[in-house]
């Protein structure tokens, strides 16, 4: 543990990225909250909770650049979107800049009729997920 204080995140900034969020999902056809949410590998809710200026629960980071490319945000949106994030989260500045890009690959695979053995299916894709990475950081 640190004794260094948590900052708390600019709440104006906050309202205003999140603002930004909801104007361009608003904007989008039907089914695009859900595709997001598919995407991060959330629930739907959380697509709402993030996009609602009224609610403090902050965007990882790391879900930025997927939102950004299945939102089809503007350049001007973009920026202005990163901009306000930037004043409310200034430690992750960093990470804003070091994201690296993804792209979405969704598997259909079977429903083995077990609960415990298709979570070792998921585990075993996240497992291959997490050496592929690994093997791309290695080659970098």
């Amino acid at each position: 543990m640190t004794d260094r204080p948590i900052a708390a995140p600019d709440s104006d900034a906050m309202v205003a990225y999140k603002t930004i969020l909801k104007r361009v999902l608003d904007n989008r056809p039907s089914g695009t909250r859900q595709r997001l949410a598919r995407a991060l590998g959330k629930n739907r809710s959380f697509i709402s909770q993030i996009a609602n200026p009224a609610y403090p629960v902050p965007i990882p980071v790391q879900h930025l650049e997927t939102m950004f490319e299945l939102c089809h945000f503007s350049q001007d949106d973009r920026q202005t979107f990163l901009a306000a994030y930037r004043r409310a989260h200034p430690r992750r500045l960093a990470l804003v800049h070091t994201v690296q890009r993804t792209r979405i690959v969704s598997l259909a695979v079977p429903d083995l009729g077990d609960a415990k053995r298709n979570r070792a299916v998921d585990a075993l894709i996240a497992d291959f997920v997490r050496r592929l990475r690994k093997f791309i950081d290695d080659i970098e």
